[in-house]
C-alpha cells in the first residue's frame, strides 16, 4: 500500500544504494552512485538528493539507511566507520532535520540480516548469522526476531576478529583482521598488483575493464569474481583461497554463538560455490567439536546486493508504525519457547 512506503538507503565505502520499498519487501524504485567517503557532508548532501528525488514520485513515510560503521545502541549516531568519515556522527538527527520524515540508523550488516530473515534466505530460521563480503566484511545476529546488538550496539563486527596474529594492517588500526583475508578487497589488491605486474592474470583483467570502458587503475574484486565464475582457472583459486579463509571465520563464530544458519551476502557472494564450497569444507575442517555436533548451514543471500536498502527500509518502516515484524518460524520458535514447562527450561 502506498501509505508504507519506505525509503532504504544502505551507505558502503565505495557506494550507495537505495531504494523505494514497499512492505513486502519488493523495490519500487532504485538508484546507486559513488560514495564521497572523505567527506561527511558530501554524504549527507547525496543522502538529501536521494530522499528528495525518491519522493517526488512516491509517498515515502520513512528513511531507513544501513550505515558501514559502528552504530551506537540508541540508533543515532555513526560513532566509528572504518571505511568512511564519520567520527560521532549524529546521522539519525541530521538526516530528520533535512528531509522532515522518520529516520532510522543501523549498520548496514544489521539491515541485510534483517532483510535475509524477513524475505530471504533465512526465514524459516529464528537464529542467524549473516555475513556480508564488501569492501569489508560486516555481520549481525538474529535471535528469535531480534537483531542483537550488544551493550553498546556494536556487536557484528565480525571482519575485525584477528585470524591472523600480527597479519595484514588493518584500516581499523589492528592487524591480522579477518577482512583482510576474505573479503572483496583482497582480490581487489590482488587484482590491481597483477595488473601492474603486467602478468597474463593481469592482463586478462585490464581486458576485461577495457571491455567494460573502463581504465586499468578501475580492476577490483569484481571483475576477479566474473572471470572466475567465466571459467577462468586462476582467478579460481584466487576466489577459493578467500573462501577458505571465510570458512575459517565462519567456524571461530560458530564455536561462540552456535547458529543453525550462515548467510552469507555481499558482492562477492556474486561468486557462488566457487566462494562457498572452499568455505564449507575449511569450516568442517576448523569446527571445534566437528563430528559430535550439529553443523549450522551455509548459504548464499537471496537478497543480492540490495538486502541492505530493503532492511533499512522495512525496519524504518516497522518502527515509524510500530509494528511487530511477521516471519512465522521465528514467531513459531518465540511461542515455543514462552510455552515450555519449567522442567524442559531447566
Amino acid at each position: 500500500m502506498l501509505d508504507r512506503l519506505a525509503v532504504g538507503i544502505d551507505v558502503g565505502g565505495t557506494k550507495i544504494a537505495a531504494g523505494v520499498v514497499d512492505e513486502d519487501g519488493r523495490i519500487l524504485s532504485h538508484r546507486r552512485c559513488l560514495t564521497p567517503s572523505t567527506d561527511a557532508e558530501l554524504v549527507l548532501a547525496a543522502i538529501e538528493e536521494i530522499v528528495a528525488e525518491f519522493r517526488e514520485e512516491h509517498p515515502v513515510k520513512a528513511v531507513g539507511i544501513g550505515a558501514a560503521g559502528f552504530i551506537d545502541v540508541s540508533q543515532s549516531t555513526v560513532v566509528f566507520s572504518p571505511h568512511l568519515a564519520w567520527r560521532n556522527e549524529p546521522l539519525r538527527d541530521r538526516v530528520a532535520r533535512r528531509t522532515k520524515l522518520p529516520v532510522l540508523v543501523d549498520n548496514d550488516a544489521n539491515t541485510c540480516a534483517w532483510a535475509e530473515w524477513r524475505f530471504g534466505a533465512a526465514q524459516n530460521e529464528p537464529d542467524v548469522i549473516t555475513v556480508t563480503l564488501g569492501t569489508g566484511i560486516g555481520g549481525a545476529v538474529v535471535i528469535d526476531g531480534h537483531p542483537y546488538r550488544g551493550a553498546h550496539g556494536m556487536a557484528g563486527e565480525f571482519g575485525h576478529q584477528q585470524v591472523v596474529p600480527d597479519g595484514r594492517a588493518c584500516e581499523c588500526g589492528n592487524r591480522g583482521c579477518w577482512e583482510q583475508y576474505a573479503s572483496g578487497r583482497v582480490l581487489t589488491r590482488r587484482a590491481r598488483a597483477e595488473v601492474e605486474a603486467g602478468s597474463p592474470a593481469g592482463r586478462r583483467l585490464a581486458e576485461l575493464a577495457a571491455l567494460e570502458g573502463e581504465p586499468d587503475a578501475s580492476v577490483d574484486g569484481t571483475h576477479v569474481t566474473r572471470l572466475a565464475t567465466a571459467g577462468d582457472a586462476t582467478m579460481m583459486q584466487w576466489v577459493g583461497e578467500v573462501g577458505y579463509w571465510l570458512g575459517v571465520g565462519l567456524a571461530n563464530l560458530s564455536a561462540a554463538t552456535d547458529p543453525g544458519l550462515f548467510v552469507v551476502g555481499g558482492g562477492l557472494s556474486d561468486a557462488d560455490e566457487l566462494l562457498l564450497a572452499p568455505a564449507r569444507r575449511a569450516f568442517a575442517d576448523q569446527l571445534v567439536g566437528r563430528g559430535f555436533r550439529s553443523e549450522p548451514r551455509i548459504v548464499r543471500a537471496h537478497l543480492g546486493a540490495n538486502a541492505g536498502l530493503v532492511g533499512a527500509a522495512d525496519m524504518a518502516r516497522l518502527k515509524a508504525r510500530r509494528r511487530r515484524p511477521a516471519n512465522p518460524a521465528g514467531r513459531a520458535r518465540v511461542a515455543a519457547r514462552t510455552s515450555r514447562s519449567p522442567r524442559r527450561r531447566r
